[in-house]
């Protein structure tokens, strides 16, 4: 069916008098078949059928000798309802008036109803375009609770999106995270190998610095490496940690502790990260003023006389 003859069906008209009000209307529209149906309401729509053949009329004829007195059953004019006495011409009024109503006992009445007055027209078009106007707003909010729906999928799906890339982010981090304790753990086992070396180093050193002053004194002290641990101890070595004040070039100062035993190679790796790996620089130490050289960054602080506290300046390499 077509739009307009399913939006007059909907409307209570019965379907053969939609069909017919669009056809005599040249199917120019819902609204023009709907007046034609309010102007013509109590008129009977023609059918279609087949000119009866004249023997059929002629065997319908009373025969001779019959009786012809007796009287052709009463014509039904209208359709009344049995609960309140109403007369309506058209199925479409008694349609409408059972919804109103909730009456149900309907029978054709010959009595005939009288045509609708103009009146009684508009108040017919006035409650059809009641009706029209409540299947739109039932339309039109069923689409908006459609819209509320779609909409709310739209944003399930936009807090999903936001979650997984939340996701997503949290696990690059615990990557870089992780990265980055590895990367501090490489480089505490190349320090501690460094460690070892200059450590190394120095016993070596200190070995050599004996044998050389057991020349110019009578007696010669024993290795360090081969001195038993349980020999007393300087002052100096009781401390594990010094504590350095480094002055920036920006006229700022920072102060970090640090392991005796760590080299003058760590305060320039600590310096860096303040200012920067880029930034070129020197350090040295006010009282007295020295400067120190490359192979000094690879000494322990504790042997160059940073312990236990120090004040070292950053300046620009010379």
């Amino acid at each position: 069916m077509s739009d307009a003859l399913n939006q007059l069906v909907d409307m209570g008209f019965p379907k053969d008098r939609a069909e017919y009000a669009l056809k005599v209307t040249n199917n120019q529209g819902m609204e023009a078949a709907m007046e034609w149906l309010l102007a013509h309401a109590d008129e009977e729509i023609p059918k279609e059928t087949a000119e009866t053949p004249a023997s059929v009329v002629a065997d319908e004829a009373p025969k001779a000798g019959e009786s012809s007195s007796s009287a052709p059953p009463a014509e039904a004019k209208s359709i009344k309802c049995n609960e309140c006495n109403k007369l309506f011409r058209t199925q479409l009024e008694v349609e409408f008036h059972a919804s109103k109503s909730g009456h149900s006992d309907f029978s054709e009445s010959t009595e005939e109803k009288k045509p609708l007055t103009e009146e009684e027209k508009k108040e017919q078009m006035a409650k059809l375009e009641e009706k029209l106007r409540q299947k739109r707003l039932a339309r039109e909010a069923q689409e908006k609770e459609e819209q509320i729906e779609r909409e709310k999928l739209r944003i399930k799906s936009g807090k999903d999106l936001a979650e997984a890339r939340r996701k997503i982010e949290e696990d690059e981090m615990k990557k870089l995270v992780a990265q980055r304790k590895r990367e501090k753990e490489e480089e505490r086992l190349l320090r501690e190998k460094v460690k070892a070396q200059i450590e190394a180093d120095r016993q070596a050193r200190k070995l050599r610095d004996a044998k050389e002053a057991g020349q110019a004194l009578p007696v010669q002290s024993p290795p360090p490496v081969v001195s038993p641990p349980t020999g007393p101890k300087t002052p100096a070595k009781d401390y594990t940690q010094t504590r350095i004040q480094i002055r920036m070039t920006d006229g700022s100062s920072v102060v970090e502790s640090f392991d005796v035993k760590e080299q003058l190679a760590a305060v320039r790796l600590f310096v860096q990260m303040k200012q920067g790996p880029t930034i070129p620089f020197s350090l040295m130490t006010n009282f007295p003023k020295k400067v120190f050289a490359d192979e000094d960054y690879e000494k322990p602080l504790d042997v160059l006389g940073l312990v236990p506290s120090a004040v070292l300046i950053v300046t620009k390499p010379q």
